[in-house]
């Protein structure tokens, strides 16, 4: 049977979940290497380029506008602006700069045009782009494929039976349509969830399930760690253990074993011989700087230095997923 899979059954995949942990990391890690190189990690930077102010109602999220959070609300930033954070990315060793607005969807706007320009001078720049702006149209994910935009985030959050305990605003459809929208483009796609927001093993399961069922792959799929903030419903939530992270990335690596899984959110809780466990079992990419939106995340220094200790290296900019360089293991 071949690794790669598009007719995965839910129960497979929380099988695979709920494997002893060193073995599930050791199959994980024989998988990772059978498909990716593993001494390099993608580095990618993300650039909040308009925060605060969202209509959408997700409980684990600081930007709402209906939260009452610490968060500063800025308008859309300056192509300039983004610019300068794209440079500072690629000079501490980021090869793809991710752009996000705190908005519901893409309005065909001045706002929107502006973006269209931070797209085209980061691309000039020879670093992947990736945006998340909300859910996005046809014509739209068209006009962002044209500026030479390379991936599109747009996370499933969690499973669709659980999707409507996180969000009421929108539903599960919106975010496959919004997917649709971007493959139709041939955009790249980064789609991933968030665990640690009350949901059950088979909410997480649930995610990965859609994921994997998708006609392609997704060439990305970020993995966060809910970081809890103070005036949100999710204020509350206990820290996720780190051993759920790792059982987490393995199942991803498992089920998806060319596609990039990024250690995402919740790196700045965690210790470096945890990095280390996900790095063995299948993670490929971090996000790299001092935010992650609105939320702290490690300095690119220290991310290099651990680089050092582990024998990582930055992998390059525009190396296809499914073609990846295969390390002998």
């Amino acid at each position: 049977m071949s690794d790669i899979r598009h007719n995965w059954t839910k129960q497979e995949i929380i099988d695979i979940y709920n494997k002893p942990l060193l073995e599930l990391v050791h199959e994980a890690a024989t998988m990772h290497r059978k498909y990716n190189k593993g001494s390099e990690v993608q580095v990618s930077s993300l650039i909040s380029i308009k925060t605060g102010g969202c209509s959408e109602d997700c409980g684990y999220c600081p930007q709402a506008a209906r939260y009452h959070t610490d968060i500063d609300v800025h308008k859309l930033m300056s192509v300039e602006k983004v610019t300068e954070y794209a440079s500072r990315a690629k000079a501490g060793g980021a090869s793809r700069v991710c752009m996000g607005a705190a908005w519901r969807e893409v309005r065909d706007n001045r706002d929107f045009d502006n973006v269209i320009e931070m797209v085209k001078t980061v691309n000039a720049m020879d670093m992947e782009v990736c945006c998340t702006l909300g859910m996005i149209t046809e014509s739209q994910a068209q006009r962002l494929a044209d500026a030479g935009l390379y991936a599109y985030n747009h996370n499933l959050d969690t499973s669709e039976e659980n999707y409507s305990n996180i969000i009421s605003t929108r539903q599960y459809d919106d975010r496959l349509n919004t997917i649709k929208n971007v493959r139709k483009a041939n955009i790249t796609v980064c789609s991933g969830g968030i665990i640690g927001m009350g949901e059950s093993t088979e909410d997480r399961c649930g995610m990965l399930y859609t994921l994997v069922n998708l006609p392609e792959h997704p060439e990305s799929v970020p993995i966060n760690a809910l970081v809890a903030v103070k005036g949100t419903p999710m204020e509350n939530q206990a820290p996720v253990p780190i051993w759920d992270m790792v059982r987490m990335i393995a199942t991803t690596r498992m089920v998806m074993p060319k596609t990039v899984v990024r250690l995402s959110a919740g790196r700045q809780q965690m210790s470096l011989e945890g990095q280390a466990l996900c790095f063995m079992a299948g993670a490929n990419s971090i996000f790299t700087g001092e935010k992650l939106l609105t939320t702290s995340n490690p300095e690119f220094d220290v991310d290099m230095e651990m680089f050092k200790i582990f024998g990582l290296a930055p992998r390059a900019p525009f190396k296809k997923p499914l073609a990846v360089e295969v390390e002998n293991a």
